[in-house]
């Protein structure tokens, strides 16, 4: 099943940036607005301190928490990370079949590949996902040491959507260097 991701790549390349697309528009449009024109939680990717962090759900106060958790959380980040984990997926199996080295391996072993190479992004993803929307659905929940360990999460989550990220480009550049 996994190696059929492939066939599909351009599916979840559209899917996953129409998504991306519709998230950012709303971060930029609206959830700036709810906290005061201060960045989400989720778009900083060197992380926050605590500080900044509990500025961030201040500002937002219980309804702007309750729509970003509603809006963001319960909606298009609950579909994104699977989105964008398939799409990564399928462009690691896309890009490489295109190298002699990585076709001859057995069809198990790609698949596995892809996978382990993806799934701690997505793990990283969606526990980050719980972590902040436990923030907005209750302030006591806010102390410094649940707001580090969100903080945390967020960095994880882009160091490891980096790893796939990185293999997908080395692979192209290298099937791009084949037909050279």
């Amino acid at each position: 099943m996994v190696l059929r991701l492939s066939r599909h790549v351009g599916a979840f390349c559209f899917l996953s940036a129409a998504v991306f697309v519709a998230m950012t528009g709303m971060e930029f449009f609206y959830f700036r607005r709810l906290s005061g024109g201060l960045a989400s939680l989720d778009m900083r990717y060197f992380g926050f301190t605590p500080d900044e962090g509990m500025a961030w759900l201040t500002a937002l106060g219980r309804r702007g928490s309750e729509i970003i958790l509603v809006w963001h959380y319960l909606t298009f980040d609950l579909l994104f990370p699977a989105l964008l984990s398939l799409t990564l997926v399928s462009l690691i199996l896309a890009t490489g079949r295109r190298l002699k080295n990585f076709r001859v391996l057995p069809a198990q072993m790609q698949a596995v590949f892809a996978l382990v190479l993806v799934l701690p992004y997505t793990l990283a993803d969606y526990a980050q996902n719980i972590a902040v929307a436990r923030l907005l659905s209750d302030f006591l929940y806010a102390n410094p040491d649940s707001l580090s360990f969100a903080s945390a999460l967020i960095v994880t989550k882009f160091a490891l959507l980096a790893v796939p990220v990185i293999v997908i480009a080395a692979f192209w550049l290298a099937g791009q260097r084949r037909r050279s």
